[in-house]
Parts: C-alpha cells; sequence; structure tokens
C-alpha cells in the first residue's frame, strides 16, 4: 500500500474508534491502558515531519476532472484531507461523491460522535454536508467561489448510523453571484433543504497564492 492508502485507512480506523468511543462505556482499566497507548501514538506523529496541504496536481483542471458521474468508476471523495469528504481526515465525516448531470450529490453515514440530540446528528454536521455539497456543484460549473450565506430549513431529525444523500445544484447565476439550492433526504423523507449565495472569484489568482 501506498502512504496515502496507509494513511486513508488509518484515518478510517481511527474515525471508526472515536464514534465507538462515544458510543460505549469502558472501563476505567482499558481506558488508562488506552490513554497510554495513544499517548505514545501522539508522540510518534508529532516528532513526524509536518504536512502542507497541497492543491492538486493541474490545478484547477485537475480539480474539475476528479468529479466522476453517477455509475461511472469507485466512489470518489476529492481533497483527502477535506473534514466532510476527506477519506484520510479521521476527524471527518468521510462522506462519499459523485455528480448527477448538473447535480452534486454526497453520500454519508454520521455516527455516534456526531450525535446532538439522542440518536439524532448535530444540525452543525449536517450544515457542513450541504455546504460541501454545493462547493462541488462549483467544479460541476467551472466555478471557484466563496459562501457568501447558507440558508437551511430543517425539517426532520437526521439519524445516526444511516445513510443520508445530499443533493445540491445550480439555480441562477447572476455575474459572480451564484444563487444554489440543496435538499438532504433519508430514504423517503426529506431532512434539510437549503438555499445559498456564492460569490464567484478568478481561479489564477486564487491558485496563485
Amino acid at each position: 500500500m501506498t502512504n496515502d492508502e496507509l494513511r486513508t485507512l488509518v484515518a478510517g480506523l481511527m474515525r471508526e474508534l472515536g464514534h465507538s468511543f462515544v458510543g460505549h462505556s469502558v472501563s476505567d482499566d482499558h481506558l488508562r491502558t488506552m490513554a497510554e497507548s495513544l499517548r505514545h501514538q501522539l508522540e510518534v506523529v508529532n516528532a513526524s515531519p509536518p504536512r502542507v496541504r497541497t492543491r492538486p496536481e493541474g490545478g484547477f483542471a485537475t480539480f474539475k476532472m476528479s468529479v466522476p458521474e453517477h455509475g461511472h468508476g469507485e466512489r470518489r471523495q476529492l481533497f483527502a484531507d477535506s473534514i466532510v469528504s476527506g477519506g484520510a481526515n479521521p476527524m471527518g465525516l468521510g462522506a462519499w461523491l459523485w455528480r448527477d448531470g448538473d447535480h452534486a450529490v454526497m453520500e454519508a453515514t454520521l455516527g455516534k460522535a456526531f450525535e446532538g440530540a439522542p440518536q439524532r446528528a448535530h444540525g452543525g454536521i449536517v450544515a457542513a454536508l450541504i455546504d460541501e455539497t454545493m462547493g462541488l456543484v462549483l467544479a460541476i460549473h467551472e466555478a471557484l467561489a466563496f459562501t457568501v450565506q447558507l440558508d437551511i430549513t430543517y425539517l426532520a431529525p437526521t439519524p445516526i448510523n444511516e445513510t443520508i444523500y445530499a443533493r445540491a445544484w445550480l439555480e441562477r447565476k447572476e455575474r459572480r453571484k451564484l444563487f444554489m439550492r440543496a435538499e438532504v433526504t433519508s430514504g423517503d423523507t426529506t431532512i434539510a433543504e437549503a438555499q445559498s449565495l456564492f460569490i464567484e472569484v478568478d481561479p489564477s489568482r486564487f491558485l496563485s497564492q
């Protein structure tokens, strides 16, 4: 396995550990054992060379090409370190993504560590999923922009440990302003609906920084 593949594997195990830790009562003896082991791992990681997040090779063009069509190729994640769709981020959602025509879709299963009210995912986590899905719409339309406003209406509780889907699309564009809409569903239930405003920026200026 490559270093990137190993990082993704370890990050996935760390995410699972976090959700399991929140969802289980662990004995004092085992907690002490875990603390000792994790403290050692933390020392090893901190003694390793620092990493700097880099842009994909080829810049913006590669970013656009990395959005797979639904049903074409393997399930995909864009940036390894993304808090929402990065497989190598142990703190993230580990969501999967694809495009369905001009729509962006993300699939996620929110574990116990993302619980807000009992048996319900925290609304802020749902907001992050929506924002990332809308960001994927930008790639589909070959645009680079930042979020200015995101309005969300929560219609139903978001379950944990069940697959949910976020879908986003561009409603209209007015010069540099991009207006988007999105929805999050679980089975036949619509969990949330959202609308947003993004402001487009010049990719060459952004990527040269």
